[in-house]
This record gives C-alpha cells, structure tokens and sequence, in this order.
C-alpha cells in the first residue's frame, strides 16, 4: 500500500528533478531560438559551474560570493566558446556547429579531468541550504525548495526580460529574422554574444543546484543531463521557453514516478522512459507540445 506521505515525496522529488531538467532546457532553447544551434555542450557548462564554485570556495571565498562569481565566470566561458568555436563557423552548414559542440563538450569534460580530477569531488553545500523541514513524516530539505523557487523566479525574469526590455526584444527580433534584424540595426554578434552568456550563466546555476542535491560531481556529470534537457527542449517545443520548461517537468515527473510506482526490477527504464515519452509527443506532434515548424524564443 502506498502512503500519502510516500506519493507526496515523489511529487517534491519530482518537481525538483524537473526544475533542473527546465533550467538547462531554458539554456538551449535560447540559444536554438537564435542560432538553431542544438548546443551538446550545455551539459557540459553545467558541470564547469559546479567546479567554478567548488574553486572559489577553494580560494577562499564564502558561499554566498562563490555563487554568483561562478555565474558569472560560466557566462563568460560561454561567449569564449561562441567566440572560438561557433562564430567562425556561422553561414556554414548546421551540421558543422552541431559537431563542434559535441566536439566542445568533450574537450571541456577532458580538460576538468586533467585541472581537476577524474575522480568525484564532494560538492560542499552551503550551511543555510542544509536544514530539513519536517511535518510528521514528511520532510522537504531546504536546497529542494531552493531549487523550486529559483526555477520559477528565473523562469518569470526571463519571460520579463524577453517581452519588456530592449535587449530581450531585440534578441526575439533576431531569432525571427537575422538577416532582417542586421539590416535594421541590431548588432547580431552582440545579441548572440548575450544568448550565450545568458543560457551559459543559467547552466552554471544549475551546476550548483545538481552538486547541491545530490552532494557530489565528477567531469561527466553534465552529460546525462544535457540529454534530458535536450529531451525536454524537444518535449516541449524546442526554442520555446514555456515549452522547455513543461517539457523539464513532464520528463521529472515521468522519471520519478515511474522509479517510485513500479516494481524494483523496472527501475533501470527511468532513462527509457524519457526517451518513450519523446518519441510519443513526436508521434503526435512533431515540433513539440508549444512548438511550431519555425519556433522561437
């Protein structure tokens, strides 16, 4: 028999993972509305933003300092990677950015392997996001309810950001049209250079907020969940930032219901099962639940 309290761990557990998942699909969403660029290398800034904090701290900083500093250092390593990477090969085919973010990815996952270590590195969370409230038998820590609001204030932010601020709307206007954004003034390279720095800095939250739940990261850490927000982008609509998140939650919900609800031996389809919902939402609608055939941000 499964308890209420049971079911209500589950819908916390899931809103958590599908915040995550939501946050990085954000990241490639944004970056696909302008660029339709599919960024593999996404999952990989998540795991730099983790280790971004795990130096500050190293150097001494306190926690609520290394945070933001991390933020910040992942935004900028993000408009380095466009910079190098992606900006020489724009007007060529998509197919050659596509590679070189697989190919960014790994160079970045090697390069913490060697500066860092390959082996896992206790993530160290900071002391105000440690407490556990608990009501009877139901408990929420406070780095679960930290990740929920985050998702849902930054979700809002950006919405604001992408309808009432110039920027965000000369970012919406590129994504319609680069050719026509360039001839009534925008600067193209400038507006690229924030999507990257924007979906960049959100990846490195991220980073902090996986390292926090669940206490540790290694250079491979970004992987798996650079193909669930792929998968969710997708889900939802990719380009589309209220699809990316509903894709982030559908997938958090589907994954750990299905581990909690089924029997032991069934467990090992929690990865399955994201790719099942993927082809099915396909099957029925092939952009996306919010995607058209020409999405945007």
């Amino acid at each position: 028999m499964v308890s209420a309290t049971y079911i209500l761990d589950l819908f916390i557990g899931s809103f958590v993972l599908g915040s995550m998942y939501a946050l990085l699909a954000i990241g490639m969403s944004i970056i696909y509305g302008i660029l339709r660029l599919i960024n593999f290398a996404h999952g990989a800034m998540l795991m730099v933003g983790a280790y971004f904090y795990i130096m500050f701290l190293t150097m001494g900083l306190d926690p609520i300092t290394s945070l933001p500093l991390s933020m910040a250092l992942g935004a900028v390593l993000g408009v380095a990677i466009d910079f190098f990477a992606y900006r020489p090969l724009r007007g060529g085919p998509e197919l050659s950015m596509l590679i070189t973010s697989l190919g960014v990815y790994i160079f970045l996952e090697n390069l913490v392997r060697i500066i860092a270590t390959p082996q896992p590195r206790v993530f160290p969370l900071p002391e105000f996001l440690k407490g556990v409230y608990r009501y009877g038998d139901f408990s929420v820590r406070v780095i679960e309810i930290f990740t929920i609001a985050s998702t849902l204030v930054l979700f809002a932010a950006l919405v604001l950001f992408f309808t009432k601020t110039k920027v965000g709307i000369a970012m919406r206007a590129t994504a319609d049209d680069l050719e026509a954004s360039v001839l009534m003034g925008i600067d193209a390279n400038r507006i690229i250079m924030i999507a990257f720095a924007l979906a960049s800095m959100v990846a490195a939250l991220t980073g902090f907020l996986w390292g926090g739940m669940y206490g540790q990261v290694d250079p491979t850490t970004g992987f798996m969940p650079g193909v669930k927000a792929f998968i969710a982008a997708v889900v939802g609509g990719i380009g589309s930032l209220t699809g990316s998140v509903l894709g982030g939650y559908i997938l958090g919900y589907a994954e750990i219901y299905s581990v909690g609800l089924l029997p032991p031996e069934y467990s090992g389809l929690r990865d399955g099962i994201s790719f099942l919902i993927l082809i099915i939402i396909l099957l029925i609608r092939p952009y996306g639940l919010f995607g058209r055939e020409v999405e945007r941000v």
